[in-house]
């Protein structure tokens, strides 16, 4: 049971740094780089930021994916994903799908050339589309993480 724990701690920490991160990037940065006078290169400055903290993605969301799949292995909580009333497992999945694709293949092989042209044409737009998709991600997970908290405490909707 010491490694249930342990993958527990580890899942949490995982999440707490990669969401945290998400909402910080969303919150925090992406409204001061748009607010930047437009002759600074807000999308460079954003780009080394965001380069920096896509490796700490990287690591959080497979570490969290991990941990995740083993405590469904342990505990043979399979079930749950054909059960309604479970549906924050699903949201966990879900998230972590939608952040493992961007991450992995999205943003390396397509987003980052796709934004860099686009905000040399039009560098608002793009800024605005970034902190729109952003927000709607970070919903997603505070979500699905509010979700989890709830559901693991045995709040169950259904």
């Amino acid at each position: 049971m010491e490694d249930f724990v342990l993958a527990r701690v580890l899942h949490v920490l995982g999440v707490v740094l990669w969401i945290g991160g998400v909402a910080m990037v969303t919150t925090t940065l992406l409204p001061v780089i748009a607010r930047m006078p437009p002759d600074y290169d807000r999308m460079n400055i954003f780009q080394r930021i965001e380069k920096r903290f896509a490796r700490q993605a990287r690591f959080t969301t497979m570490l969290v994916g991990l941990s995740g799949f083993y405590m469904v292995h342990v505990l043979d909580a399979w079930y749950r994903f054909t059960e309604i009333r479970y549906w924050w497992m699903h949201a966990m999945v879900l998230v972590w799908g939608i952040f493992t694709l961007f991450l992995f293949v999205l943003e390396p092989r397509v987003l980052h050339k796709k934004t860099s042209e686009s905000a040399q044409q039009d560098p608002e737009a793009t800024l605005a589309r970034m902190q729109r998709m952003h927000w709607l991600l970070l919903s997603l997970s505070l979500v699905a993480v509010a979700g989890a908290v709830a559901g693991s405490h045995g709040w169950l909707f259904f």
